[in-house]
């Protein structure tokens, strides 16, 4: 029997809907209220998930980046000071997880270290996400893996034997392991769909994918070759500021992605051959016999 997990109320697995994450990450620019706008748009166009990013930026940044410039909607400030605008704390959290319980959409973020994930815990997300840069930090790893609740790991910029030495440190129980490729947008020659096809024959646990490129196409694809999870970064409108803007899907687009995912999953069937009642009057007719 092909692996199966749960995330909040759905199964995630072979042979199961595609679970739809709308990926907002950091395109809310630190204003709740277009975050807020996101989610609801994300649900009204049928995704089963929003996914933010939280980082406690004195860890995360490095030293050597921290006072380098950038042009920003704030003015010409430091990256540290950029990176702390656009990070929500207590207050924008607790209001994004009334507003997702309001309305009726899971959510969740990825954590990109301890701190995060102590913070984080108090809203008893339905999962968590740690993003490719994350995946050889084993302390993060352990530390997500030790609250019991379902991971999802992206494998961008990663060898199969960094994506091995993760799956061994953490098990495969209640595990989502995604294919990604670290480039935003992805070029299409370095998707490698293929992937989704050699993780499934190497790990026992439902297989997704997190997609950066432009068009809908591919994503559609990753699912028709098996992938349980489709990811997509997700914005109200792509010529907003932001560095993920240029690699997400606007609302109409991701409506589009919706209606092709469940018609792919209608359509793959279960690869049992059959005869339908469809064909019936057909094969009266048309079939010969010698």
């Amino acid at each position: 029997m092909a692996p199966v997990l749960q995330i909040g109320n759905r199964t995630i697995g072979l042979h199961q809907p595609v679970y739809l994450i709308a990926e907002i990450g950091i395109n809310h620019n630190g204003n709740l209220d277009l975050a807020k706008d996101m989610i609801l748009s994300a649900k009204e166009t049928g995704a089963d998930a929003v996914k933010f990013q939280k980082r406690t930026p004195e860890l995360c940044v490095p030293e050597e980046q921290r006072n380098i410039m950038r042009e920003t909607p704030w003015g010409y400030i430091s990256y540290m000071d950029y990176r702390e605008r656009v990070e929500f704390g207590q207050e924008e959290y607790a209001q994004i997880n009334d507003f997702c319980k309001e309305i009726g959409i899971d959510w969740f973020v990825s954590v990109w270290d301890e701190h995060s994930v102590d913070f984080i815990e108090q809203f008893n997300p339905v999962c968590y996400k740690l993003p490719s840069a994350s995946l050889t930090d084993t302390n993060l790893l352990k530390k997500v893996r030790a609250t019991g609740r379902p991971m999802i790991i992206s494998t961008g910029m990663s060898t199969l034997e960094q994506i091995d030495d993760a799956v061994e440190e953490i098990g495969q129980d209640n595990l989502v392991i995604m294919h990604a490729t670290s480039s935003y947008p992805c070029d299409p020659a370095e998707l490698n769909l293929r992937m989704v096809g050699t993780l499934m024959d190497r790990f026992d646990c439902p297989i997704g994918y997190s997609g950066h490129e432009v068009g809908l196409i591919t994503s559609v694809l990753a699912a028709g070759l098996g992938a349980s999870v489709v990811e997509r970064h997700f914005t109200l409108d792509r010529a907003m500021w932001g560095g993920d803007q240029a690699a997400s899907v606007e609302p109409g687009g991701l409506r589009l992605l919706v209606k092709y995912l469940r018609v792919t999953e209608l359509a793959l069937g279960d690869g049992v051959k059959r005869v339908y009642d469809s064909e019936k009057s057909s094969m009266k007719k048309l079939r010969r016999y010698l």
